[in-house]
């Protein structure tokens, strides 16, 4: 039996392709917070400001979580 990945090597950066795939949780969090707090102020617009300040709480959270996953590789030297 042949084994055909024997020879393969992979070169270069691999943290940048993990940082990448890992943005799209943060990414998509963001667009539901955004979307859902948009929806609710609609809703009641007399709690704009509570709503408005859990949105941005939100935001940042998943923001900082999005600033961690391009910081470890770097730290870590993945």
């Amino acid at each position: 039996m042949v084994d055909l990945l024997a020879d393969v090597t992979i070169t270069g950066s691999l943290g940048s392709i993990g940082y990448g795939l890992a943005a799209i949780g943060p990414g998509i969090g963001i667009g539901i917070i955004f979307g859902n707090g948009v929806q609710a102020i609609a809703r009641q617009p007399e709690a704009y400001g509570v709503i408005r300040q859990n949105m941005l709480l939100g935001f940042a959270l998943a923001e900082a979580l999005a600033l961690l996953g391009f910081v470890a590789p770097f730290v870590f030297g993945a």
